[in-house]
């Protein structure tokens, strides 16, 4: 990234249980932050360092790390979307932190105007990226116009070599989307942030004392001041 340009830390909420999951996440964030030049600097909560093993410890510590990063990018994946994720999503708007939503399912699963639950739109700060993944990989195998047998093709790990060109189609449909949430003006009134923030301290019932948890999320507030997106 040439020097003097801004970075920006984008929480990446999404399902982290399987394989398909796992892999995905941490192919598309290294993605983004080559497509971004180094602009975007995606963290994985699957790549968290545990704090704690208990379900309270992983939530806090999540919420946490959401809070502190600049954006925040959603898996809007499934015919049901995942719970975490959104509740992830509510939060970062409670906080007024600018939002990219990924869809990369062709499946419909909305009944609104997006292809998920309507109580997850219209929401400020927010872009969204509809992206047909299978689409994508379909018209880039047919590009390569080859027609191998299972050997050549396993072998010559040619899927996967698909895939990561489609998942660097989605990452850059992904940067666009976040230069955009960057600029966005914020929806949080500048004379009502400070309690807000102080309420964010609370709100989520993090464990620790009243004092110091709003002295946390005060110095959050004057990070993201001083970096302009509050």
């Amino acid at each position: 990234m040439a020097k003097g340009k801004k970075n920006y830390t984008v929480y990446f909420g999404s399902e982290l249980f399987t394989l398909k999951h796992l892999i995905g996440n941490a192919y598309l964030a290294e993605a983004i932050y080559e497509k971004s030049h180094g602009k975007y600097l995606c963290r994985l909560p699957q790549d968290f360092e545990p704090r704690g093993k208990t379900p309270r410890t992983i939530r806090d510590q999540d919420i946490r790390a959401l809070l502190e990063c600049d954006l925040g990018l959603f898996n809007y994946d499934g015919t049901e979307l995942d719970a975490g994720t959104v509740i992830e999503f509510m939060i970062a708007k409670f906080a007024d932190i600018p939002a990219v939503i990924l869809r990369s399912d062709i499946r419909q699963a909305g009944d609104g105007n997006d292809p998920w639950n309507l109580m997850s739109s219209y929401f400020p700060r927010s872009v969204n990226v509809l992206a047909n993944s299978l689409g994508s990989y379909k018209t880039i195998a047919h590009r390569r116009k080859r027609e191998l047998d299972d050997t050549l093709r396993l072998a010559g790990q040619q899927s996967s070599a698909d895939a990561q060109l489609m998942c660097e189609h989605v990452a850059a449909q992904c940067v666009r989307a976040l230069d955009r949430a960057v600029q966005l003006k914020p929806a949080l009134p500048k004379r009502l942030r400070a309690d807000v923030y102080r309420w964010l301290a609370l709100m989520p019932g993090l464990r620790g004392k009243e004092k110091p948890l709003i002295k946390e999320f005060e110095e959050l507030l004057d990070h993201k001041v001083a970096k302009r997106l509050l």
